[in-house]
């Protein structure tokens, strides 16, 4: 039974400051999700399926499957719009207990893990225009630091954006409207460069679906070996949700930018990926590192590699913005519940905002980033992620069995059938990473459980829970 049995229409974010409008709430699904993915990600998807038909098809699929997972969250987060998301739908559906273990993995490694990945992108790319900071390491005697130059550059991206979102949600949110808008027209710069210039429209016309196994393998199997992929590109589109609790009229406005904000998304990603296609054959896309970089070295040699490292600069260093800004509210909800370090619960007299959680945060991803251990956490934790993707999906028929009379500004179009696809989908990813990396599944399964020491400790007879409301 879940321990907590309070209203869902109560609010739990006093202190924080309802400043995010509908346009930053969008801004911020689509800054989270377009990261360096559309830029890395092809490839494999070539390499896997070979088709050009394939290719669009399983890209669509994917978008279409975080367009249900959307939908089905956009429901939960017109209910209970509060700081925290998918924490606090967890501690209403399942109980405390979960929800700790989903903000413990959250925090230590999966989005902090995730914010330390993306910073150093970032700093790869800054280092085509200063290649010392990739030769920069650092001889302590009895072991060298590689590429010191690279890692204090993420830091710093880091800790800037940091700085950005202590000083208010607005600044935050209008550094994110500003990225955003600029990562997509870079990508939209791309686009008509590849259909304008590009002549050689045989790449998307020969062969198109073609029948078969792809290299020796089924195509199904195939295609569910590129949609993982996929689906980590289009990772992030639930990010908006840890803002509830600071948007303006959330119960209305976090369900639009959940679905306006992926389909953004999904139209942007099947276009690229048609422009890239415009240009180079499959087969050549399939051997290419950095296939936009490819594609627009036709037409403008080395200056082409520039203009794709701004693109992705840009790119990354908005995600980094986006995921700093939500997720700092998740180790906020879980500190309120006295569930985390008592001072994460704190908000900033001035600036309104979650500012000791987003110090730690920013402290714990530099760590990681310093330490070069984040990518490969990272790896370990991603089943547990689509395992929590699983049960926050499948928690809509949980809460419309418990609570059916309670206010829902908005229900999911094609319920039940839209969830459950979703909830099928997520299962199935968690399986198969099990089944064909079980090491490192065990290892990231381990990691999660380290939480329950942890849970027992702020669980101890004196530090009980709060209810919701209190300060």
């Amino acid at each position: 039974m879940p321990e907590l049995q309070r209203p869902l229409s109560q609010d739990e974010t006093k202190g924080l400051a309802q400043r995010i409008g509908l346009p930053t709430a969008i801004a911020v699904v689509v800054g989270s999700v377009i990261g360096s993915g559309i830029f890395l990600v092809p490839q494999k998807i070539a390499m896997t399926l070979g088709d050009a038909g394939w290719i669009i098809a399983v890209w669509i699929f994917g978008g279409l499957l975080s367009l249900a997972g959307a939908l089905t969250n956009a429901e939960i987060a017109g209910m209970i719009p509060a700081a925290g998301g998918q924490y606090v739908y967890f501690r209403e559906i399942y109980g405390g207990f979960p929800a700790f273990l989903y903000g413990w993995t959250t925090f230590i490694v999966y989005q902090t893990g995730s914010i330390a990945a993306i910073a150093v992108a970032f700093a790869e790319y800054l280092g085509y225009f200063f290649p010392a900071l990739r030769s920069l390491n650092m001889n302590f005697g009895f072991f060298v630091m590689p590429e010191v130059g690279t890692k204090i550059v993420a830091i710093g991206a880091i800790l800037f954006v940091t700085g950005v979102n202590y000083f208010g949600v607005q600044f935050g949110g209008f550094v994110q409207r500003l990225f955003t808008t600029l990562k997509v027209l870079a990508i939209a710069a791309i686009v008509f460069i590849c259909f304008a210039f590009g002549t050689h429209t045989g790449h998307l016309n020969s062969p198109f679906f073609s029948p078969g196994s792809v290299h020796g393998r089924p195509l199904l199997s195939a295609f569910g070996i590129a949609l993982v992929a996929v689906l980590w590109a289009y990772d992030g589109w639930n990010s908006v949700t840890y803002l509830a609790g600071e948007v303006k009229d959330a119960q209305r406005n976090i369900p639009i930018a959940l679905v306006a904000g992926t389909s953004a998304v999904i139209i942007i990603y099947v276009i690229t990926n048609l422009a890239y296609m415009y240009v180079l054959p499959v087969s050549q896309i399939a051997h290419s590192r950095l296939v936009a970089a490819d594609a627009i070295s036709h037409f403008f040699g080395t200056n082409g590699a520039a203009l794709i490292a701004i693109a992705v600069m840009l790119s990354t260093f908005g995600t980094v913005n986006a995921t700093t800004m939500t997720t700092a509210r998740v180790y906020f909800a879980m500190a309120k519940d006295k569930l985390f370090f008592k001072g994460i619960s704190r908000v900033h007299p001035k600036y309104r905002t979650p500012h000791v959680s987003l110090i730690v945060q920013g402290m714990w991803a530099s760590l990681l980033t310093l330490t070069g251990t984040y990518d490969q956490l990272f790896t370990y934790v991603i089943f547990a992620s689509w395992l929590f993707y699983a049960l926050g999906a499948f928690g809509i028929f949980v809460l419309r069995k418990k609570r059916p009379d309670a206010v829902r500004p908005y229900r999911t179009v094609g319920y039940p059938v839209v969830p459950m696809a979703f909830v099928i989908v997520a299962a199935w990813f968690v399986y198969n990473t099990i089944a064909t990396d079980p090491r490192d599944s065990l290892f990231g399964l381990g990691l999660v459980l380290v939480g329950i020491p942890a849970y027992i400790y702020w669980r101890r007879p004196g530090a009980p829970m709060t209810t919701r409301g209190e300060s």
